[in-house]
């Protein structure tokens, strides 16, 4: 079995603020196409850096469980590059683990 987190920022590259029904319709993105949906609503801040410059993000996480690693890659990639265009951001981090449930 194969976990997934969805990194998604709170702001747009701009800093205004991302409007929660964006954040509502991925929700059901994610729970339409995978058994759960886990939402980790603490923001956690990220930093990386291009040349001389540091930026920094406020991000929320979505983490959902595959069985099938192979659909879960292709459906992750599309809604990747939807998320690029519905949070007007130039990458969205989405992390792959092996998760062993009992």
């Amino acid at each position: 079995m194969k976990e997934y987190d969805i990194f998604i920022p709170l702001y747009y590259s701009d800093n205004s603020l991302v409007e929660a029904k964006k954040f509502q319709s991925l929700q059901t993105k994610l729970l339409n196409h995978f058994e759960g949906v886990t939402f980790i609503p603490r923001p956690l801040e990220g930093f990386w850096q291009v040349g001389q410059v540091t930026f920094r993000d406020e991000v929320v996480v979505y983490r959902v469980l595959a069985k099938n690693a192979r659909n879960a890659r292709r459906l992750l990639k599309t809604l990747k590059e939807d998320c690029k265009k519905v949070f007007r951001q130039p990458e969205i981090l989405v992390m792959e683990r092996e998760a062993d449930t009992f």
